[in-house]
């Protein structure tokens, strides 16, 4: 039933009710964690053979010896593997260290204080100032960039089918200072979105709407994460950038990070020709050249996409069962009720849900003092303000599926007891 059907003493009964459920919860003594997106320790398990493939040989497929100076855009074998993993060529491709973020962080530090073409291209040098769209709920550490270069951060809604491409066009067609949008296509960061076909295309054409400098930032960070066998299609925003001939305002990113070992993966990152020429010269002065030793053993423990996918089943295998847990949770125990919304993503890391608005940071703070930590509210915000205070992102990869059921227990009560709390404020004393 649905919460505003109920009359104010049956919302009183209940709410007792949830008190009590909710003491029984406090006094367990739980300590769960749904703060971030990170494999569990049965997932990095998979990627054991990692520590000692190499067997002492050192030998890269050029001849050369992994443990040498040198090689600024990775070993020949793993630029293979992330042209085919980003769709792209391997003349527009190069392979760094574990964190695609640092790539990312990177280049943006590099367009807006070095710049990208000449002297007078930073964009902190144009007046104005530089902004960038934000497309919202997002990932924390896109908006935690531009906070720190002092980038203004300007929030999209994000439809069902990827960012609303209509607010997109209208704010970069009106404000040449806006110089990018943050872009994570499939199995958005914590929604769950996969961008829809006429999504890509329009993005595809928004350089040619912006002003000089403008970039889409394409992190890819779960391009092989489905929990199904059947891969979800995104088309190549590559592809369609060339077609409208802004092949030069796209950069693509994506990484190993949560295939192998989180922290000691290879990142990549892919442009235009161009595009990737200006960068390397910022990044020639910053590094000789990536772990190239850590580059060979992961193309020798994953040397083609086949076998990655493979690798993805036997995750899938471990996450599917949490991400199930969490909808059945929500279902069971808010289904009916009006007291909130939420995704069911068919891959990623993440399940967003939407209170009703003004309770997200108390749900939160209800949940840690019953022993279960989750995201700060507003964190999929720029500046971390939810303007609605309604958003969470539950992250449940890293616990079993056993502390998941029990989170998730903690976490539907404190929806449905401050949902309740809400009600009863807002039918106040003569209700």
């Amino acid at each position: 039933m649905h919460l505003e059907a109920y009359s104010k003493s049956d919302l009183l009964a209940w709410s007792r009710e949830l008190e009590e459920h909710y003491r029984g919860f406090q006094a367990s003594g739980l300590d769960l964690d749904l703060t971030r997106g990170k494999p569990s320790i049965a997932q990095l398990q998979l990627s054991a053979a990692l520590d000692g493939i190499l067997d002492g040989d050192y030998c890269l497929a050029d001849g050369s010896d992994a443990r040498g100076y040198g090689g600024l855009d990775g070993i020949p074998e793993a630029r293979v593997l992330a042209a085919q993993w980003l769709g792209l060529t391997e003349a527009q491709v190069l392979v760094a260290g574990n964190s695609s973020l640092t790539l990312m962080y990177l280049f943006m530090l590099s367009a807006h204080v070095l710049g990208l073409q000449g002297a007078e291209s930073p964009w902190c040098r144009q007046s104005g100032g530089a902004r960038f769209l934000c497309p919202v709920p997002g990932y924390d550490r896109h908006f935690a960039i531009c906070e720190e270069l002092g980038i203004e951060m300007l929030p999209v809604p994000m439809n069902a089918d990827g960012p609303d491409m209509d607010v997109v066009e209208s704010l970069v067609t009106a404000d040449p200072s806006i110089k990018g949008i943050w872009c994570v296509p499939k199995f958005s960061n914590p929604t769950g979105v996969v961008y829809s076909d006429q999504v890509v295309r329009r993005l595809a054409e928004l350089p040619g709407r912006a002003g000089d400098g403008f970039f889409i930032f394409w992190d890819n960070a779960y391009r092989v994460h489905e929990f199904d066998t059947t891969p979800v299609p995104l088309l190549n925003i590559m592809d369609e950038c060339r077609r409208r001939g802004s092949q030069g305002r796209v950069v693509i990113f994506g990484s190993t990070s949560k295939v192998t070992f989180a922290g000691a993966g290879l990142a990549f990152m892919g442009a235009s020709v161009d595009t990737l020429n200006a960068f390397r010269r910022h990044l020639s002065v910053l590094t000789i050249g990536p772990d190239k030793v850590n580059q060979l053993r992961h193309l020798r423990f994953l040397p083609d996409m086949a076998a990655v996918r493979d690798l993805m089943v036997r995750h899938a295998a471990i996450l599917r069962p949490k991400f199930q847990c969490v909808q059945q949770r929500l279902r069971e125990g808010l289904g009916n009720h009006g007291m909130g919304t939420w995704t069911d993503p068919a891959g990623g890391y993440f399940v967003s849900f939407d209170a009703l608005p003004g309770l997200a940071a108390r749900i939160i703070e209800r949940a840690a003092a019953a022993g279960v930590k989750l995201t700060p509210a507003g964190a999929a915000f720029p500046y971390g303000r939810d303007p609605e205070d309604r958003n969470i992102r539950l992250a449940p990869s890293y616990p079993s599926v056993d502390d998941v059921d029990r989170a998730m227990q903690v976490f539907v009560t404190c929806v449905q007891l401050c949902s309740v709390e809400k009600r009863l404020g807002e039918l106040g004393a003569d209700g």
